[in-house]
């Protein structure tokens, strides 16, 4: 009997004893995705046309990716930012190590369904007195004690089957763990995306309140200068100019204020897109002055499409399986081995007939008194899935939240933007009148001064609504899932 004999026997018992397990079955449940609360339609939503799509975003068209969600925005800027997140957010790449550790205990788990092969090689070389017994541990004690040398060549197998699917159950758990991690990344690179977006148009509402206040400011220094002019005329008091001279220097204050507002949001733009604050200048740009129509899908497919509810849906798996690997702790665990190969003197005749060994053997060990740690291990394992269900429940239950939350933001802001935008456009004519008149020395300066803030105020808080609602926007993709569903699991 050769090596290759050995090894082809060794491999034909294996396989004949994986057969034998695979046709077992594995204890303890098999995994069904419990319930979760899901509403036949969104609360907030404005009630869909008859035979239109629920899947209706305004630009660019429907066959476009929706992976790269932001681009419904239209903003080459943005565009440019948001692509830089997945290659080079540190936060991104903490996850997506974590994904690896993952896949790489996967492969590990899996590792204990097959047999471990071995060999062991030894030469070894001694001898024994003459008229002494010689020690056990000698080898080759003939006759005069003359000194002999000894050398093995010996393959071994052994393995341990799953007869009771404890391997198995790891197996599934670690498999879904690592689904688990693909979904955290997912949310990690949708939550720094959203994150990115948000603050991108912060630093674009601070560019256009800047401009907004510059014009404030400029009209304040235009009345400042009539007021030096009727001071000296003798139709305004020293009073007068004094108050003018506070409103140019207040606008000129709030400028300097923006810059700082304006300066935070690049900041944490640029870490998140992996560089150092200095690395990154984003040019001065208005807001965008329409928000567009956010892509909605139906309800029960966000359980489909949004990537925290899939890790805490794919964690249930985990915690299911390891039931079935506390279950599996119940029952014996039965090793199998076997080894063979050659052993004799001298090295060029060891692989000979006569200098062959072989052994096969199996063996068993199970617990028979444990005081309830095995009973305590599945309690464990079960109160574990049961807090995961829960948690599950209320991950669902949040993002709809969170979605009825954006998509009332949404309509009540547009209502809200429709009134404010009025409200400036009849602050601007008071204002234009009132400094007509105050040019023309017919009213005091403190009218023009109400008019004018005024008009600040309405011309501000209309820039506020569209700030929120791009924020809102962006809020509620990410609840959606943005371009994401399960299937890139």
């Amino acid at each position: 009997m050769n090596l290759l004999h050995l090894a082809r026997s060794l491999s034909l018992g294996s396989f004949a004893a994986g057969a034998a397990v695979l046709a077992s079955c594995a204890v303890g449940p098999d995994y069904h995705r419990p319930s979760a609360p899901v509403p036949t339609a969104y609360k907030e939503a404005p009630a869909p046309t008859p035979g239109a799509p629920l899947w209706k975003p305004s630009a660019p068209k429907d066959a476009s990716d929706r992976g790269a969600w932001w681009s419904i925005f239209e903003d080459p800027e943005l565009d440019e930012l948001e692509r830089q997140v997945n290659l080079s957010n540190q936060n991104i790449k903490s996850y997506e190590a974590q994904y690896r550790q993952a896949v790489a205990l996967l492969k590990e788990a899996r590792s204990p369904l097959f047999p471990t092969l071995g060999v062991s090689a030894s030469a070894q070389r001694g001898g024994g007195g003459g008229g002494t017994a010689s020690t056990s541990s000698a080898i080759g004690s003939g006759a005069g004690g003359a000194p002999h040398t000894q050398f093995s060549l010996e393959p071994s197998v052994t393995w341990t089957p799953d007869i009771w699917g404890s391997v198995r159950r790891q197996v599934e758990s670690r498999k879904a763990n690592v689904q688990v991690s693909k979904a955290e990344l997912a949310n990690a690179q949708l939550s720094a995306q959203a994150t990115l977006a948000a603050d991108y148009f912060d630093l674009r509402a601070a560019d256009t309140l800047k401009s907004l206040l510059q014009r404030s400011a400029a009209e304040y220094r235009r009345a400042l200068e009539i007021t030096r002019n009727q001071v000296q005329g003798g139709t305004a008091t020293n009073g007068d100019l004094a108050l003018a001279q506070a409103e140019v220097q207040g606008a000129e204050a709030q400028l300097i204020a923006v810059d700082q507002q304006r300066g935070t949001y690049e900041h944490a733009i640029a870490v998140l897109t992996g560089k150092l604050p200095s690395d990154l200048s984003i040019p001065e740009g208005k807001l965008a002055s329409a928000v567009p129509a956010v892509p909605l899908s139906l309800p029960s497919t966000l359980l489909e499409r949004n990537p925290s509810i899939a890790a805490a849906e794919r964690q249930m798996q985990v915690e299911s399986a390891l039931i079935g690997v506390a279950v599996a702790a119940y029952f014996p665990e039965i090793s199998l081995s076997a080894l063979g190969g050659y052993a004799g003197n001298p090295l060029s005749q060891l692989f000979q007939m006569g200098n062959r060994v072989w052994s096969i053997g199996a063996s068993t060990s199970d617990t028979l008194i444990d005081f309830g740690a095995k009973r305590g291990a599945v309690q464990l394992a079960r109160a574990n899935y049961d807090q995961y269900v829960a948690t599950y429940r209320e991950t669902v239950l949040t993002t709809f939240q969170q979605v009825e939350d954006n998509l009332l933001a949404l309509r009540v802001l547009d209502k809200e933007q429709a009134v404010e935008l009025e409200a400036v456009k009849s602050a601007q004519m008071a204002a234009d009148v009132d400094l007509n008149e105050f040019n023309a020395g017919t009213i005091p300066y403190t009218t023009v001064v109400t008019a004018v803030q005024t008009l600040i105020a309405d011309q501000e808080n209309a820039l506020t609504i569209e700030q929120n609602r791009l924020v809102s926007s962006i809020n509620l993709i990410a609840a959606l899932g943005g371009g994401w569903d399960t299937s890139q699991l």
